[in-house]
């Protein structure tokens, strides 16, 4: 996934990857994530149609621009070659599954990052896409309980 995001990035000539990136990464290669969507695969792919218009779409706007949203300032520091939101929503994705017990990250705690940080270009995304965000918010929190160890 991050591979993807990663090839994504040099493709549309950004400089870092942002959480717009790390959001069609997800959806392109985890059917978990995929699965959590309450509008189900209609509702993906949509997103992904929408994703994909990033070089010649609402992405232009973005171009040459350094992605800081609200999750970036609280968690704080950076990663090179990564945004400060998309090094934030790392984080806070490596703490979720640390808080269910598990080793490493997966992609609905990523998913689970990305929606927790309202200002992200992810969310906009998603926003722009007609996704209403309650219900995968919902259907994330539900997901990690069934995750949890016990």
């Amino acid at each position: 996934m991050i591979a993807g995001a990663r090839r994504r990035a040099v493709r549309d000539g950004d400089q870092q990857i942002d959480t717009a990136h790390l959001l069609h990464g997800l959806l392109e290669s985890d059917p978990d994530v995929r699965e959590v969507f309450p509008g189900g695969s209609p509702q993906v792919v949509r997103l992904l149609g929408y994703l994909v218009q990033r070089t010649i779409g609402y992405g232009l706007r973005w171009s040459g621009t350094v992605e800081c949203a609200g999750a970036a300032r609280v968690v704080g520091g950076g990663m090179a070659g990564w945004s400060p939101a998309a090094a934030g929503a790392l984080r806070a994705a490596v703490h979720r599954a640390a808080s269910r017990g598990a080793s490493r990250a997966d992609g609905p705690d990523l998913l689970a990052a990305l929606v927790r940080d309202r200002e992200c270009r992810a969310m906009e995304v998603l926003r722009r896409a007609g996704v209403t965000v309650e219900p995968l918010v919902t259907a994330l929190a539900g997901e990690n309980c069934q995750q949890s160890p016990g």
